[in-house]
């Protein structure tokens, strides 16, 4: 069955200048929407200039707001038929998570939300949550299978406080929080859950969550630890393009049927197994594939079931999520060939 397109063609992206945001600004526009995005600040043109490159590709244009600023939301959403809020904060060294993280997610979620309402044109709002949204909790074994009815358990966040606690707290509040505000006022909202991402950016820094996906390879030990941490907080590594990512947030746009929340995951892998895999794809970087007592086998895989059985299909498995961030880093001279 074809994707129907809801109404005329104009969507928001909030948050418009991150990794996913941009390439997901970009697509909308290849698409033939007219786009309105935000970013917290649009005179620091060094930062946007991967947005401003964009309208070239169509009408697209570039707002200032700020997620702890209510008002500031109304003139992007107004007239338009889709939201995507992309935006969050993120602070992984904040010694105060509460106060820098957690509560202006939610604030942001209310803020735009609210504008949606003010609106009146807008069909549907499509979040962008977390896998660190669903994945996180105290169950052991190795066999474990989460989809969209799992949630991370907060209570054991807040109590425990691992490391980086305060992301997937800000992350799984938000969402619940989203949930609550829409159900409230009648908003059509889904949830897009992805995972790990990693693939080409247009941003002009590198993405985190890339150099994260990438630490393997470049052989950066304080990202290497990050993600072993990730495993032993969320239970496994799971990845994905964020192409897909950003396909999958245009389908569930766009199909009528989409409803609730759904996971975007093209692979599950642990630290040993993504290790070996690289070891072998890229002898050319020795990646080492000795971790000691280090888990080898995942605690959960994260299910991609829902999203695919509404039709949706992934373009790109984990070698091809390699293959091009491998020759991104090449291009720009951060690995040798």
């Amino acid at each position: 069955m074809a994707t129907q397109h809801i109404g005329k063609k104009t969507a928001c992206v909030v948050g418009g200048s991150g990794f996913v945001a941009s390439l997901l600004v970009k697509l909308l526009l290849e698409k033939g929407y007219a786009v309105n995005t935000t970013v917290r600040n649009p005179e620091n043109q060094k930062k946007i200039s991967h947005l401003i490159a964009l309208q070239d590709l169509g009408d697209l244009k570039i707002f200032g707001a700020d997620l702890t600023d209510g008002g500031s939301f109304d003139a992007p959403i107004a007239g338009c038929d889709l939201v995507f809020h992309l935006a969050t904060p993120v602070n992984f060294a904040s010694e105060d998570p509460e106060n820098d993280m957690i509560k202006p997610a939610i604030l942001g979620v209310h803020n735009v939300l609210k504008a949606c309402v003010k609106a009146k044109a807008v069909k549907r709002v499509i979040l962008t949550s977390s896998a660190a949204a669903v994945s996180i909790n105290e169950l052991n074994g190795t066999d474990l299978v989460m989809d969209e009815s799992h949630w991370t358990d907060v209570e054991f966040l807040s109590t425990a406080k691992p490391p980086t606690w305060g992301y997937p707290a800000s992350k799984t509040l938000a969402e619940k929080a989203a949930w609550k505000f829409a159900e409230e006022n009648n908003i059509d909202l889904i949830t897009v859950i992805p995972t790990l991402m990693a693939g080409p950016p247009l941003t002009p820094d590198i993405p985190s969550s890339v150099g994260l996906a990438m630490s393997l390879i470049t052989g950066n030990e304080f990202l290497i630890n990050a993600l072993k941490g990730m495993q032993m907080l969320s239970g496994s590594i799971s990845i994905a393009h964020v192409e897909d990512v950003c396909r999958a947030q245009i389908f569930v746009a766009e199909k009528e049927s989409a409803s609730g929340r759904y996971i975007c995951c093209a692979a599950n892998t642990s630290v040993p197994e993504l290790a070996k895999f690289l070891n072998k794809r890229y002898p050319q970087y020795q990646v080492p594939t000795d971790f000691g007592g280090f888990p080898s086998k995942a605690k959960l895989t994260l299910s991609s079931e829902k999203l695919i059985k509404e039709g949706f299909s992934f373009k790109y498995g984990i070698e091809d999520v390699y293959d091009q961030s491998v020759d991104y880093f090449k291009a720009k001279g951060l690995l040798k060939n």
